[in-house]
């Protein structure tokens, strides 16, 4: 026997043919061909674990840090809004110039949610792109059953 090697996305499969041009019965290859593919369906699935363990931890960090950022933006609003508050403080009491910067900030979180609210009504989630890709490939597996 001669071994040769079959190249999947991760390491090279070992596979044994008889030496000399031996025939080999249909058992015989239908069982080779069948653990050829069971190896390197593993193998794709050990490689598909390790990049999708690699890309949620950087994708993990990334969250932190925009988390991280989120945080720091908001006690930048907080201390821009009360140096508006002190400065309007100059020319009002200080109680009118709160009311005008929490006023302000009213007018924002309303518009900010009716935006938000129709974005969320325009969204789909039924996700039919990926339903029609699933009955493609549900019609393409009977096709080749038959």
């Amino acid at each position: 026997m001669t071994d040769r090697t079959v190249e999947s996305g991760a390491r090279a499969v070992p596979r044994t043919t008889p030496a000399g041009g031996e025939q080999r019965s249909l058992g015989e290859i239908i069982g080779s061909v069948t653990q050829d593919i069971t190896t390197l369906v593993r193998q794709e699935l050990d490689l598909a674990k390790t990049e999708l363990k690699q890309e949620v931890s950087k994708a993990g960090k990334g969250a932190g840090l925009l988390g991280g950022a989120g945080l720091a933006g908001y006690f930048v609003l907080l201390f821009v809004s009360l140096t508006g508050m002190f400065a309007l403080d100059l020319a009002l009491p200080l109680w009118a110039s709160a009311l005008i910067v929490t006023g302000v900030w009213a007018v924002v979180a309303t518009i900010l949610a009716l935006v938000g609210k129709k974005a969320i009504k325009e969204s789909n989630p039924q996700l039919p792109r990926t339903q029609q890709t699933l009955k493609e490939d549900a019609s393409w597996a009977r096709a080749q059953k038959s």
